[in-house]
């Protein structure tokens, strides 16, 4: 079973550079997360060129796209709301009360996101995702009696250096099952 934390800020907050330093303090957390958990997508086209009698002599990438994505259950939360609707269209009052969330269909701002997961044998996985940005919003936000609220999140991961790196994972062992994530 994996349980774990999804904390974001603005585009360049300072990066973790392991995986058990405190975070920065403009990470926000976004609370909890459907039981479907994280989905990490990564999407490689190959062409392949064959010669004559059909042997494949070569094959270079074509592409390559990283993705995450997720339901935020915490819908009540401001930090979810700002994450989903962008920090300019949520106002919060002095006592933390959401008085406003403008739908708008501006272009998020990209952000950091770091994941964070508890591994089995006192380990955590902490990926950072330096250059993050809500690629799609699509989907239903259903008001029911039987499911809660979800905003469905499909965040994509940018190359953020010049390899191409869209995203760093650190592990590490921690001093006991219930340190959890360190970004609290």
């Amino acid at each position: 079973m994996a349980s774990g934390g999804i904390y974001f800020a603005p585009a360049g907050t300072t990066l973790p550079t392991d995986a058990t330093t405190a975070l920065d303090k403009a990470f926000l957390n976004l609370g909890y997360i459907s039981d479907d958990g994280l989905t990490n997508t990564i999407d490689t086209d190959t062409n392949q060129v064959n010669a004559w009698g059909g042997d494949q002599v070569l094959s270079s990438q074509a592409s390559y796209a990283e993705s995450y994505t997720y339901n935020l259950l915490e819908v009540a939360s401001a930090n979810a709301a700002k994450h989903f609707w962008g920090d300019a269209n949520v106002k919060v009052d002095g006592s933390g009360n959401i008085t406003e969330i403008k739908h708008s269909s501006k272009e998020l701002p990209e952000m950091v996101v770091v994941v964070e997961v508890a591994l089995t044998g006192n380990r955590i996985s902490r990926t950072i995702i330096p250059r993050a940005k809500i690629a799609d919003r699509s989907g239903d936000i259903s008001y029911t009696d039987s499911d809660p609220i979800a905003y469905p999140v499909n965040l994509s991961a940018l190359p953020y250096d010049a390899a191409g790196t869209t995203a760093i994972e650190y592990r590490a062992k921690v001093a006991s099952a219930d340190s959890g994530t360190t970004g609290k």
